[in-house]
């Protein structure tokens, strides 16, 4: 058992752990400090940005050989922290775009569209996170690593792949001067069908959006 702990002076900062859970630590507190909303301004951005940097630890542990943990059972972590209010906070900040379509499997044939909202996407990829974090810092390296592996092919890999493309569609929509349907209406708990994805009335301009969300339209 190694007795890692995060930030560590003794630690090799090229070791390949380290890095992997100073990004996961690094995403966490970002996401948690945008959550506050003290700076709403900048969200849409920042979260693209941050989104992206975690997903380049994605690949980097998805690029790794397997990882077996130590352990044949997985130590009891106790109970999830709650991410609620996490969760709530930044669907109230994202409430314009916050909900967008996905496609779960490129690779499944006539796969169609669901409604999926970027807060429950960050919250749920939070939660991953957090369980590797909790044996990372109980110095279980190989079991944090295991679990971060494990869940990125899972779960928190597609849905951060997912909530990226719905962030930098913001983004290109608001610098491209593009307006962006209104999903007006559609919640998470609707399905959409084979053959329509449909709009009601009326169009959201970039510009309407964008300046609440720090995004500026292009010139």
């Amino acid at each position: 058992m190694s007795d890692a702990t995060l930030h560590a002076t003794h630690q090799n900062p090229d070791d390949f752990a380290v890095q992997i859970a100073d990004q996961i630590e690094s995403f966490l507190v970002a996401v948690t400090e945008v959550a506050k909303g003290d700076e709403p301004d900048s969200a849409v951005p920042f979260l693209l940005l941050e989104v992206s940097q975690l997903l380049l630890a994605g690949g980097r542990l998805g690029a790794h050989e397997d990882i077996v943990p130590e352990e044949r059972y997985e130590p009891d972590m106790g109970p999830e922290a709650d991410v609620d209010e996490l969760r709530e906070n930044l669907a109230c900040m994202l409430e314009p775009v916050d909900v967008y379509s996905e496609v779960f499997d490129p690779y499944e044939p006539r796969k169609a569209p669901v409604p999926a909202r970027i807060s429950d996407d960050l919250t749920d990829v939070i939660t991953d996170l957090r369980h590797g974090m909790a044996h990372y810092k109980a110095g279980r390296t190989t079991e944090a690593l295991w679990w971060w592996q494990f869940s990125y092919f899972s779960n928190w890999g597609t849905t951060a792949s997912a909530t990226l493309r719905a962030l930098q569609s913001v983004v290109a929509h608001v610098r491209l001067n593009q307006p962006l349907a209104e999903l007006d209406g559609l919640d998470t708990d609707q399905g959409m069908g084979d053959d329509t994805l449909e709009f009601e009335a009326g169009k959201v301009m970039a510009e309407e959006i964008g300046t609440p969300l720090g995004v500026r339209p292009g010139m």
